[in-house]
Order: C-alpha cells, then structure tokens, then sequence
C-alpha cells in the first residue's frame, strides 16, 4: 500500500506488524507517528515505546521488547530504525515468528528497500506494506493542495501551489513546513493565494537567486559564487535553493523556446512568467546562456536533483558551484 492512502484511511484496523519503507522521510515520519498514534492512543506518552536501531539491536532484545505486556496503555509498540541491516541479519527468525506476534503488541520495521518476491514478504499482509515515496515532481503542487485542506483546512488553489513549489521545490517536508507556516500565517482566512506564498516563501530568496543569475550573465562568477556561499551558511535548505533555481531557469528556457519560434523576446519573456521589473536582466541572461546551454536546462535541473537526493557523493554546496560554473562560462558558439 502507497502511503498517502494509508494515511488517509486512518479506521482501518491496526495490526501488530508494519514495514515502512522508501526513501521519502516526510512520509515515513507521518506514516510511523500514525501508527504509534493508532495503536497508544491520542495523549498516551512514551513509556509502552521502544525504540531500537537495526545496525545493533539483537533478535532476542526486540522480541522481549514484544512480549513486555503493557501495564498502562493497550500495546506495546517496538520501532526498529535502519532496520535493513536487522532484517538481513534475522530473515530467518523473523520468518519464523513473525506470525506469532503478540497481539498486544505492535513492531514497526523502518527499511530503506523491501523486496516484494522473498519467502519474508510474502507472509507478510500488503497493506501492511507501506510504500513511502513521494509522488512524481509534476503532481506536487496537486499533493500540495490536497494536504493543505486536509492537514491544515485552507484552500490552496493551482497558482499558488505551483508557486509554493517553484521557490522550495519538490521536497516534501520542506513543502509541508512552509503550508505550516502559510497557514498560521494567513490566520481565519479560509484560502493561502498567490501573494500569500510571494510574501512569505518567495521574496527574499527568489531575489537573491535573481542576483545569482544577473552575476552570471554580467561575467561576475566570483559574485555569484558569493551569493551562493551567503545562502548555505545562512543555513538555506539544498532542496529549496534548487528549487528557486529551477523557477528561473524553466522561465528562461521556456522563453528561449518561445523566442526560436518567432515570439519578441519581451513576449516570450512576459509568456513565461518573467516579471516586467526582471525582464531586462532576463534578456541578458538569455543571451549569455545560449540556445544550446537553454535547451539542456532541464536535463541539467534533473541531474542536479538526482545527485542532491543521494546520487552523488560530493557535498550540496560543491554541486551547486559546479553547476553555476557550467553555466557562467563564456558560450560563444550557442
């Protein structure tokens, strides 16, 4: 079972075995707080929990876990973290005891991967199979609707949650955090709207991405490096500065295209969303980067995002300077 319907099903019946796995830690994070929270209670602390970490604790030490009946609450609720390393360790043991769980009990196992063809999956139920990953980078701004109703109660229309994702990008803790504080944010009203996420998410970041790319186009490299170094050690999220690079640069690749079929570039420019205000640093950035450089953009954004999420082993900050150095130099034959 994917996630977010899991999530959204909370009547269903809470069994005593749950693995949740994926590489989406917003999801596992409200997946597991569920769970805990179906099977303690609404105000039940944490004494009938035990957490456990999957690279250390033992078959037996997770098992008495299980069997501890619980004195003050109606389960006794076992997490074991990173449990990848756990389940390789016992696949035999947990196969073997797995449908003999207490009922008073409740054991989460939390794994990067779950292989659904092994003999250990297979006596395992679906839907007590949680798949933790995110929906594709289109569909976004539609989850971002969806859970600002259902998690916060205010309307999002399509502007504004297209926007909300421009400037953080798709990442959806980050995504979550923002809604959060749009939401107190716009108080009684019913509705977060496009000058709302402008106000509070946009501004300041979106203008200091806007002077990366001025820098750029200007042959300011060390300026724009300057910028980029001010944002990390402001502590600025990887994930929402490209998500503020992709805003701007869909804009210009999408005027670029515009423009090679016969728009004026003031045209193509206002088309693809470029404020009158920006349109002149806009021209510049375009004709530094090219028609060559503007028509991999995308395939460079996508790349820059998958090395972000774990693809590669270089540091954020290091990957941002290479991609501002692909882009800052000098193209004369685009």
């Amino acid at each position: 079972m994917d996630a977010l319907p899991f999530l959204a099903n909370s009547k269903s019946k809470l069994g005593s075995l749950y693995i949740v796995y994926g590489d989406e830690p917003f999801l596992k994070r409200r997946v597991i707080r569920v769970l805990r929270k179906r099977a303690l209670g609404e105000d039940a602390d944490e004494q009938s929990v035990s957490v456990r970490a999957g690279d250390k604790t033992t078959f037996a030490e997770v098992f008495d876990d299980l069997e501890t009946v619980p004195f003050f609450d109606p389960k006794r609720v076992v997490l074991v973290e990173n449990a990848d390393p756990f389940v390789t360790k016992y696949r035999t043991e947990l196969e073997t005891r797995l449908l003999r769980l207490p009922e008073t009990s409740l054991l989460i196992l939390d794994v990067k991967t779950w292989a659904a063809n092994t003999r250990l999956a297979k006596l395992i139920d679906n839907a007590a199979t949680i798949a933790c990953k995110a929906p594709p980078a289109y569909k976004m701004a539609q989850w971002c609707a969806e859970w600002a109703v259902t998690e916060y109660q205010k309307q999002l229309p399509t502007p504004a949650a297209n926007l909300l994702v421009d400037h953080v990008g798709p990442e959806m803790g980050l995504l979550d955090q923002e809604l959060l504080k749009l939401s107190i944010y716009v108080g009684k009203n019913s509705k977060i709207d496009v000058p709302d996420v402008d106000r509070l998410v946009g501004n300041n970041r979106a203008a200091d991405i806007f002077k990366i790319f001025d820098a750029i186009a200007a042959g300011n490299v060390k300026g724009a490096l300057a910028i980029l170094d001010r944002l990390f050690d402001q502590g600025e999220e990887p994930m929402r500065v490209i998500g503020a690079f992709s805003m701007q640069l869909r804009r210009l690749a999408q005027a670029g295209r515009l423009a090679s079929l016969g728009s004026s570039l003031g045209a193509a420019l206002a088309q693809a969303g470029v404020p009158p205000f920006a349109v002149k640093s806009a021209e510049e950035q375009l004709r530094h980067l090219g028609r060559r450089r503007l028509d991999k953009l995308f395939d460079w954004l996508l790349q820059l995002n998958m090395d972000l999420r774990g693809n590669s082993v270089l540091a954020p900050r290091m990957q941002f300077e290479r991609f501002l150095l692909k882009l800052a130099r000098k193209n004369p034959a685009a």
